[in-house]
C-alpha cells in the first residue's frame, strides 16, 4: 500500500511542468482582454471604423470558441503534446504579426489566427496537466490552480496592457507574450509527456465549418446594423447567418457524435449552468472595455492610473475564485450561483452615476462588487453543468461550458458594444461612426466634444443596465430552475451519480472522443 501512494505521489517534475503550462494558459485568457485598455491607443494608430474596433476586440473570441471541442478531438486522434506545441508556435508567430500591423484588417487577421492557436492550447494543456498527476487528489488541486490562472488571465489582462502601454507603444500588450511561449518551448519537451490517443469517431469538419460562419455572419450583421443602419445587404447577411446557425443545431441533433450535445440542454440545471458561463463573462467584457475607454478618452485618465484602478476589482475577482469552493461548501450551489447574479447586476447598476464630469470612485466600486459575483460565476460554471449530466456524457458537458465562457467573452464585445455603438449614432453629433473617430477629428468645437462624450457615457449606461437586468433575469431563474440541496442536484441531473472519488472522470478518465479531462478545467 506504502508503495502505490509513493507512485502516486507528484514529484518536482510535475509541479515544474505544471507552471510551464500556466504560462501559455495565463496568455491565452489574458489575450482576451489585453486589448480593453490599449483601443484607444490602436485607434489613434490605425483609425479603425467602427466595426473593425469590435472586430479587432471579439473576433479573437470567437474563433477560440467556435474552435475549442475541434480542436479537443483532434488532440485525442493525432496527439495532445503535440497539438499543443504546434499551438504554442503559432500562437507566438500570430502574436507578433498582431504586435506589427499595419492595418486594422491586419490586425483583425493576426488576432483571428491568434484565436485558432488559442484553440489548439487550451483542451490539450489539461489533458497533458492529468498526465503529470497520477492521484486523483494532486491532480484536482492542479486543475483547479489551472482554472485559478484561466480566470486570473481575464481579470488582469486590461490592467497588463495598461501597464504595458504606459511605457511602450500598442504593440507591446502582443510582443509580451513571446518569452513565455519561448520558454514553454524550450521546457515542455523536458518536462511534459504524450497523452495517449484515442482514434475513435471523427472530426465533423461541416459542423465546424457551420458553428463559425454562422457566428460569424450574424454578428456581422449586428455590427453593421448597430454602426451604420439597416440596408439590404446587411440585412440578408444576417438571415444567412442565422440560417447556417439553425442548420448546425439541427445537424447536432442527428449525428452519432456531434460536436455539441444540445440534448443535454434538455436539462435545466445545465442550462442554468451555461447561460451563467455565458452572461457574466459578456457583461464583464463590454463594461471592461467601454470603461476603459471611459476612463482614458472622456476623463483624460492617463493610461497607467486606468490599469491601477481596474486592479482592485481583478484582484477581487481573482480570489473569489479560488475561495468559492469554501464558499458553495457552507451555502450550497444554488445561493452561490444566485448570489452572484444579484452581485453582478448590483455592480453594473453602481455604473449609473458615471458622468463625463466624474466617476471614478462609483467605476471602482462597481468593478469591486461585480468582481465578487463574476469570480462565484467563473469558478461555478464547469462543476454545475458536469454535476447536472450523466456521468459519461461529462466530457461533452465541460467542453460547452468551456465554449460558453470564450463565446460570452467574444459577444459581450460584439452584442452589447454594438448596442454602445448604436446609442452613440443616435445621440451623438453624427460625424463619425464612434466615440473615438469623432473626437480624433480636428477643430471640434467644445460643445461638439460634450456631446460626444454625453452620448459615450449614456451608451456606457445603457450597456450595464441591459446587462444588469440580464443577471436579474437569470438570477430568478436560477433559484426557479436549480435545486436547492446537493442531493436533489443529483436527482435533478438524473445521473446516480455517487460519490466523487468513484467517478472515472474525477479520476482523469475521459469518454472516446468526448475530452473527459475538461471536466474542471474551466470557471
Amino acid at each position: 500500500m506504502k508503495r502505490t501512494t509513493d507512485i502516486h505521489q507528484p514529484g518536482p517534475r510535475a509541479w515544474l511542468g505544471l507552471a510551464v503550462i500556466l504560462g501559455p494558459v495565463l496568455l491565452v485568457a489574458m489575450d482576451g482582454s489585453v486589448l480593453f485598455l490599449a483601443m484607444p491607443k490602436v485607434t489613434e494608430a490605425l483609425a479603425p471604423t467602427a466595426d473593425q474596433a469590435l472586430w479587432a476586440l471579439d473576433i479573437y473570441g470567437f474563433v477560440v470558441g467556435s474552435l475549442l471541442i475541434t480542436f479537443g478531438g483532434i488532440g485525442d486522434r493525432y496527439g495532445r503534446l503535440k497539438l499543443l506545441m504546434s499551438g504554442v508556435a503559432l500562437f507566438g508567430l500570430a502574436s507578433l504579426g498582431a504586435a506589427f500591423a499595419s492595418s486594422p484588417d491586419t490586425l483583425i487577421a493576426f488576432r483571428a489566427l491568434m484565436g485558432l492557436a488559442g484553440a489548439t492550447l487550451l483542451p490539450s494543456a489539461l489533458a497533458v496537466l492529468g498526465e503529470l498527476f497520477a492521484d486523483p487528489r494532486q491532480r484536482a488541486q492542479a486543475i483547479g490552480i489551472f482554472a485559478a490562472a484561466f480566470a486570473a488571465g481575464f481579470a488582469i489582462g486590461p490592467a497588463v496592457g495598461g501597464q504595458l502601454l504606459s511605457h511602450f507603444w500598442w504593440g507591446s500588450v502582443f510582443l509580451v507574450n513571446l518569452p513565455v511561449l519561448v520558454l514553454f518551448l524550450v521546457l515542455a519537451p523536458f518536462l511534459l509527456r504524450e497523452v495517449a490517443t484515442s482514434r475513435t469517431g471523427r472530426i465533423d469538419v461541416l459542423s465546424t465549418v457551420q458553428s463559425v460562419a454562422g457566428l460569424l455572419l450574424t454578428i456581422y450583421a449586428v455590427k453593421h446594423l448597430a454602426a451604420e443602419g439597416w440596408s439590404a445587404t446587411v440585412a440578408a447577411v444576417g438571415v444567412a447567418g442565422l440560417a447556417v446557425l439553425v442548420w448546425f443545431v439541427r445537424r447536432q441533433l442527428t449525428l452519432e457524435h456531434p460536436l455539441i450535445d444540445f440534448r443535454l440542454f434538455r436539462d435545466r440545471v445545465f442550462t442554468v449552468a451555461i447561460i451563467t458561463g455565458l452572461l457574466p463573462l459578456a457583461a464583464w467584457s463590454a463594461t471592461a472595455y467601454l470603461s476603459g475607454v471611459y476612463l482614458q478618452s472622456v476623463l483624460g485618465i492617463p493610461i497607467l492610473r486606468a490599469a491601477l484602478l481596474a486592479l482592485p476589482g481583478a484582484l477581487l475577482l481573482t480570489v473569489t475564485c479560488i475561495v468559492t469552493p469554501m464558499l458553495v461548501a457552507r451555502i450550497g450551489k444554488r445561493t452561490a450561483l444566485v448570489t452572484c447574479h444579484l452581485l453582478v447586476a448590483a455592480g453594473l447598476l453602481l455604473l449609473l452615476p458615471v458622468a463625463s464630469s466624474g466617476g471614478v470612485g462609483w467605476y471602482i466600486a462597481s468593478t469591486v462588487l461585480a468582481g465578487v459575483g463574476y469570480g462565484i460565476s467563473f469558478s461555478l460554471v464547469a462543476e454545475t453543468a458536469v454535476a447536472a449530466v450523466p456521468a459519461e456524457r461529462a466530457g461533452s458537458a465541460a467542453a460547452i461550458a468551456e465554449t460558453s465562457n470564450e463565446l460570452g467573452n467574444a459577444l459581450g464585445i460584439a452584442l452589447l458594444g454594438s448596442l454602445s455603438v448604436l446609442v452613440f449614432r443616435l445621440q451623438g453629433p453624427d460625424l463619425a461612426g464612434t466615440f473615438g473617430e469623432t473626437v480624433a477629428l480636428p477643430g471640434l468645437a467644445p460643445a461638439v466634444v460634450d456631446q460626444a462624450q454625453d452620448a459615450f457615457v449614456t451608451g456606457l449606461r445603457v450597456v450595464a443596465v441591459t446587462a444588469a437586468l440580464l443577471h436579474v433575469v437569470l438570477g430568478l431563474l436560477t433559484l426557479r430552475r436549480v435545486p436547492k440541496s446537493p442531493k436533489s442536484l443529483e436527482d435533478e441531473g438524473g445521473a446516480g451519480r455517487g460519490d466523487e472519488g468513484d467517478r472515472p472522470e474525477a479520476a482523469g478518465a475521459e469518454a472516446p472522443g468526448s475530452g473527459g479531462e475538461r471536466e474542471a478545467a474551466m470557471p
